[in-house]
């Protein structure tokens, strides 16, 4: 790649642009199966989900460099009251295709920041035992590690240019496997409205604790680019891939494509359009609304 920076609209099954070993950390957050009110009826069946998340695992296996961090945040998820452990699947298929299982830090959101499923209140209709379904305030950021690291790899220049900042990781928490971070709502108004963003204080965490300056950050589900974003931000390259087509607009303003930035410059990224990218957003959303009554 001529430029490190690089966003490819097509799907992340196959990432033929990268070379083995080119990527040295992944963060990202995979489509919530079938989500009513962010992905309705996007995959056939939840064994179908799986395939798609193990043959994207397959690529990062390749992609990722020895002994480097992937970084997911996932959830199980609710639909029409069956409940599927999206969670333990995952952190299964990462086993099966040999990574280590690191840690799992939760991701607390403040009570007041539910999206979607108030469950607790079956409780006050029915106060008896076994009608209790508490409300989840939590994710869980997932993390692997692609074989053994070699800390003397890295030089000492490198290591003091990209050194953690201990007052704010003390202040903030970052030792503790939860982390109290405020979600973003997708409200009409917001740049990501209709989209599940993560904020961007995950992803500026993980890049910060398990990259160095310079290096390659990649998100396999870019959604509205947020990844991205934080890794230029934080002086590392950032590479992306993003199924539907929908999001180039969404992608190229959260990234800053169209604006200066600090040092006078514009963000540059090669962007390719495989012919595998689909249209997606719209047919989303128009089922989201026949789903829920417009609201």
């Amino acid at each position: 790649m001529s430029n490190p920076n690089r966003i490819v609209f097509g799907d992340s099954q196959y990432m033929t642009e990268l070379k083995d070993r080119s990527v040295q950390l992944v963060v990202t957050s995979p489509p919530y199966f079938n989500a009513p009110f962010d992905y309705p009826d996007m995959f056939e069946s939840y064994e179908q989900f799986l395939i798609v998340i193990r043959n994207v695992i397959r690529e990062l296996r390749r992609v990722l460099d020895e002994g480097r961090i992937a970084a997911f945040v996932v959830d199980d998820t609710l639909i029409e009251g069956k409940k599927y452990p999206v969670v333990a699947d995952i952190t299964k298929v990462f086993i099966e295709e040999e990574f280590r299982y690191r840690e799992r830090i939760v991701w607390m959101k403040p009570e007041g920041y539910i999206r979607i499923s108030r469950r607790s209140g079956v409780m006050l209709q029915h106060p008896y035992p076994m009608y209790y379904y508490p409300d989840n305030l939590q994710e869980s950021i997932l993390i692997f590690q692609n074989g053994d690291f070699d800390y003397k790899k890295i030089s000492e220049e490198s290591k003091e240019q990209s050194r953690i900042d201990l007052s704010e990781y003390q202040k903030q928490k970052w030792y503790l496997s939860v982390w109290n971070i405020t979600n973003v709502l997708p409200m009409r108004d917001r740049l990501e409205s209709g989209i599940a963003a993560f904020p961007d204080e995950i992803p500026y965490r993980l890049i910060k604790l398990f990259s160095f300056k310079g290096e390659t950050v990649l998100d396999p589900f870019m959604g509205s680019g947020t990844t991205l974003k934080v890794a230029i931000s934080l002086a590392r390259h950032a590479v992306g891939y993003e199924l539907d087509l929908e999001l180039m607009d969404t992608i190229k303003e959260k990234i800053g494509m169209n604006q200066m930035n600090l040092d006078g410059k514009k963000p540059e990224f090669d962007i390719t359009v495989r012919d595998d990218a689909k249209h997606l957003r719209t047919k989303l959303q128009q089922k989201v609304n026949k789903n829920h009554g417009g609201q």
